[in-house]
């Protein structure tokens, strides 16, 4: 009953998460949705596979909607055996995105717990968290696995620093099952930059076990992490596996290409380029935008309002209002660093002014890992900005030159902060009054310094951005002129608004000094100014408006079908379509056919080659033999044709000549005059012990009624049957990968070979035949078996801990 009674505070803070999850996006109670620009483009990009799994019930592993074809790995694939995906789905029961905002504030809840901070505070400094305005915008935006990863990482850390406070059976089972949804939720970036702050926490810990001569305890620390990692990796086998495999197919590997589309010799083989790299670094004096929102002008889409001197120059010149209002509302009025943000990271002033506290209140040297952790992700979120240490980690630090925009990892910090944060509201009320006060006018004095300071230098700024050049030729010079007036009077309102932030938490806390408030009070209204501060910038950003939240069919059907598109779909054929403006950008093609194009952060490497080399230039043989039937393109008045191409190769056919090389390069520069209707050419460096001893010399014959047809299809299995006197070799316009891939002439299994840089080629026997392609990937099967071991073994660790825990109390 003791215990039962204990829990009724969690179970009060539980419903209230829940309750503010859902009223901040209050539009899903009315059965509308999100919409996320990121998700458009996913959605394009998984409708094949979600309709064949609708359809039959299996999952295809594989999509011709997008880049000519690819795994779905990275496509929102859903594995078997996937225990630990169900505890997540469990985890996220309200509707999305208040899924994930529940999630942020119930991850950072558990953090506080175990840094000791009472329910009341706690809950304040989880909503603190969930709301800071970084986390906020990604879920505007559609970033949602982005998010899914930060909100598991409050509770990583909570695990992991259960383990180095020697509780090894709670620590060790919460560390297992927060790393499993963390490598679940599948943002591998986020979970990088998440393993640099537990690495920060265990060079501490084990420190001071050295210094103590601990090794004993040492040594169970690293067995109870080994036996959690061992199982969290585990229980996401077939995910890691897989992404591990199609990674090598992807942008991410390295290029095997040394020569760049001009003909000039690449410097390095980097799968990005150190400028892809950086493009996102945050701008030094950019992160005081942490304490200020719109220090910087906000966002590239910034709405500057009707008050505005931008709107009232305008309008005093004849502009129509309604226009002038558009303007305005989608002002750009961000002038840092970085080329495009959609909202400030504010974490806000108020957590702050608190984080500023716990330095004079909070003993506990766990406080300098937090600012340890806080220091780090910001001096490495500055990117180019400080490049001795970014070009450290990107040339030493392996991996760390896998991922692009390092601003982000500025989310450590944005844990970091709100966690000592509240730790410091949390001791504050601990001291006497003496400690008290000497604490609280020495934050006060520190945060509203700086804030006078930014007040009176706001003249050494000129407001700038660096795209004010392109938006003078659209707009005109007087609308730079306007705007940058409009992006001082931003620096300036947001300045004076933090300072009053600042000013009424102070003015709080010394009532409570002073005893003419009780202490709950105080609290509540500390914890009320914190999340209003954030509550107020967010809905700068996300709101609830018409144009975020629309209803679920708008939601499920993002784009709608042009009369090219229509035209197209009347084709029941199978080939592949090519958008011009699309490119290799956009998945609003993938959405209705089989696209060349698409969208993703990691697209398969060769195509995205094929494009930069050969279909950027208008080789149209290379658009042929991708079977590339129809090409959309606008007209003048931005109406879309669907343009049909004769020339197409179609599904197959056979070729009477392979030409071989022995490099990519010369694979790639063989492309710029192939025959690719009669030849093929073939890197045979990839072939030697297979050819060694045989009769393929390739030359080969068809006779004049030859034929290969595409009989049957699913995203996962083709069906040819093909029809000539000579021995033949083959090319289906479909991409080689070399895992998964199985391909059978009348049952028989047969040699693929990758031709044409990209294509599958096979030897067929003289006659008629049947050959059939089946993706029935390999990683998939092993990855499946080593999950449902691993879940098993979890469930089995948890029992036992429960147990033995259970047992340590009686």
């Amino acid at each position: 009953m003791k215990n039962i009674k204990a829990f009724y505070p969690h179970l009060l803070v539980l419903v209230g998460f829940i309750l503010v999850s859902l009223i901040y996006f209050y539009p899903v109670l009315q059965g509308n949705r999100i919409f996320q620009s990121d998700i458009v483009q996913y959605t394009g990009m998984a409708k094949e596979q979600i309709d064949f799994r609708k359809e039959t019930g299996e999952e295809p592993f594989w999509t011709n909607s997008a880049f000519g074809g690819m795994p779905t790995y990275q496509l929102g694939a859903k594995y078997p055996n996937d225990v630990i995906g169900m505890l997540d789905d469990a985890l996220r029961f309200l509707p999305r995105p208040a899924d994930y905002l529940f999630l942020y504030f119930l991850a950072f809840y558990v953090l506080l717990m175990v840094l000791k901070v009472d329910p009341l505070k706690a809950f304040f400094g989880a909503l603190a968290f969930g709301l800071s305005t970084y986390l906020i915008i990604i879920l505007g935006v559609g970033h949602n696995a982005k998010a899914h990863a930060i909100a598991y990482m409050p509770m990583v850390v909570a695990g992991v620093l259960l383990v180095f406070q020697r509780k090894y059976i709670v620590g060790g089972l919460l560390t297992m099952v927060a790393a499993a949804l963390e490598i679940n939720a599948n943002h591998f970036q986020m979970t990088y930059y998440l393993l640099l702050l537990v690495l920060i926490i265990a060079v501490y810990y084990i420190v001071i076990a050295v210094k103590n001569k601990e090794f004993k305890e040492l040594g169970k620390i690293i067995g109870v992490f080994a036996v959690a990692g061992i199982f969290a990796l585990g229980a996401n086998a077939t995910n890691l596996m897989a992404t591990s495999e199609y990674a090598k197919f992807s942008t991410r590997n390295n290029s095997e290409l040394t020569f760049n589309p001009d003909g000039s010799p690449k410097t390095d083989s980097n799968a990005m380029s150190y400028d892809y790299i950086t493009e996102y670094s945050y701008g030094i004096a950019e992160s005081l935008n942490l304490i200020v929102p719109g220090l910087f002008g906000g966002s590239n889409n910034e709405n500057i309002g009707v008050k505005s001197e931008t709107y009232e120059n305008f309008v005093a010149q004849g502009y129509p209002a309604d226009q002038v209002q558009g303007l305005v509302e989608h002002a750009p009025a961000y002038w840092g660093d970085q080329p495009i943000v959609a909202a400030p990271a504010y974490i806000g002033v108020v957590v702050f002014f608190l984080f500023v506290m716990a330095f004079f209140v909070d003993k506990r040297k766990i406080k300098y890992l937090f600012l340890a952790g806080a220091i780090f992700s910001l001096l490495l979120s500055w990117g180019k900005n400080f490049s001795f240490l970014t070009d450290f980690f990107i040339n030493y630090v392996p991996f760390y030159d896998k991922f692009r925009a390092v601003s982000s990892i500025q989310v450590l910090l944005e844990l970091c902060v709100p966690a000592l944060a509240i730790v410091g509201l949390y001791q504050f009320f601990k001291q006497d009054e003496k400690a008290k006060w000497n604490a609280l006018w020495k934050s006060g004095a520190i945060t509203f310094g700086l804030l006078v300071v930014l007040f009176l230098i706001k003249g050494m700024f000129n407001f700038s951005a660096a795209n004010d050049a392109m938006y003078a030729q659209a707009y005109g010079d007087d609308f730079i002129r306007t705007l940058k007036i409009d992006r001082a009077a931003l620096y300036t309102s947001d300045v004076l608004r933090s300072m009053l932030f600042i000013g009424l938490t102070f003015g709080v806390l010394f009532l409570f000094v002073k005893n003419l408030m009780k202490e709950a009070t105080a609290i509540i209204i500390v914890g009320v100014l914190m999340v209003f501060d954030l509550f107020m910038v967010d809905k700068r950003y996300v709101n609830n408006n018409p144009d975020q939240f629309r209803s679920a069919r708008e939601v499920d059907m993002p784009f709608n079908p042009t009369e090219a598109d229509q035209r197209i779909l009347a084709d029941t054929t199978h080939f592949r379509v090519f958008e011009v403006e699309g490119g290799m950008s956009s998945a609003r093609t993938s959405f209705f056919h089989k696209s060349i194009g698409g969208y993703h952060a990691a697209k398969p490497r060769r195509m995205q080659q094929l494009f930069d080399y050969q279909i950027a230039k208008n080789n149209v043989r290379v658009l042929n033999m991708l079977n590339v039937k129809y090409v959309i393109q606008s007209d003048e008045n931005g109406q879309k044709l669907a343009l049909q191409n004769p020339a197409a190769n179609g599904n197959a056919w056979f070729v009477e000549k392979v030409k071989f090389v022995s490099s990519a390069n010369e694979e790639m520069k063989a492309l710029d005059s192939l025959d690719n209707k009669n030849e093929v050419v073939m890197n045979e460096r990839n072939y030697v012990d297979h050819l060694k001893g045989t009769k393929f010399n390739g030359e080969f014959k068809k006779d004049s009624i030859s034929s290969i047809n595409l009989v049957s299809y699913k995203p996962n299995q083709l069906k040819y049957v093909s029809n000539n006197s000579k021995e033949g070799f083959a090319v289906f316009s479909e991409m080689y990968y070399e895992n998964g891939w199985k391909a059978t002439v009348d049952g028989n299994e047969a040699k693929i070979f990758q031709v044409n840089y990209v294509l599958r080629g096979l030897q067929i026997p003289a006659g008629k035949h049947t050959i059939e392609f089946k993706f029935e990937p390999q990683v998939v099967k092993t990855g499946s078996t080593i999950a449902l071991i691993s879940s098993i073994g979890m469930l089995l660790l948890i029992g036992a801990g429960v147990y033995f825990e259970r047992k340590k109390k009686v």
